[in-house]
């Protein structure tokens, strides 16, 4: 019993270390921010609808694999990642980012919003192609390029990953300072 536990506590480490180095990669958390800072500061409710419309893209290409490989439905990657290899991150996985970090695919649900007549829920969207232009030019070639254009082209940059530090320290100092700034705004208007 105990010996399952073990087994089972070290796959569960292995799937959080995976899941880590990957969010290290984006920073979805960051997209979150931007998001709700950019897009929801009426209410509690609009900045959270707009902080997860800026995580949507990454939860909805990532969530289904690391949940399948929690409940056991999917094996571990095994060696490197990333380019895609055999192995790593399954095809599909690749399929849902095309997908969700498509300019395309966005002016298509934003259209469809406003059709619909959701014109407020339409504006709390804009943390989702937020984090496709953020993404177009802190993604390389190598790890998930971003091809924004998708389905009508593949075209995308080979830019500087996120973890690098003269990406990632200059992004937490600005989401710093925007929400420093926020707060005082919002404390001096109440």
């Amino acid at each position: 019993m105990l010996s399952g536990i073990n087994i089972e506590t070290k796959a569960i480490a292995e799937v959080s270390f995976s899941f880590c180095v990957t969010i290290s990669q984006m920073d979805i958390f960051s997209h979150g921010l931007y998001g709700g800072i950019a897009f929801g500061k009426r209410s509690k409710r609009d900045y959270i609808t707009a902080f997860l419309f800026g995580i949507g893209s990454d939860l909805l290409a990532f969530a289904p694999y690391i949940l399948s490989i929690l409940f056991g439905l999917a094996p571990l990657p095994s060696g490197k990642i990333e380019p895609p290899v055999s192995g790593g991150v399954p095809t599909y996985v690749h399929s849902l980012y095309y997908f969700t970090h498509s300019l395309v695919i966005y002016a298509v649900f934003f259209a469809l919003l406003l059709y619909l007549g959701k014109k407020n829920l339409a504006k709390l969207t804009f943390g989702w192609p937020l984090h496709i232009l953020v993404d177009i030019p802190t993604h390389s070639s190598a790890f998930f390029p971003t091809y924004f254009l998708w389905p009508v082209s593949n075209f995308s940059f080979n830019g500087t990953p996120w973890i690098e530090p003269k990406i990632f320290i200059p992004n937490v100092i600005v989401l710093m300072l925007l929400y420093i700034f926020w707060y005082f705004k919002k404390k001096r208007n109440v």
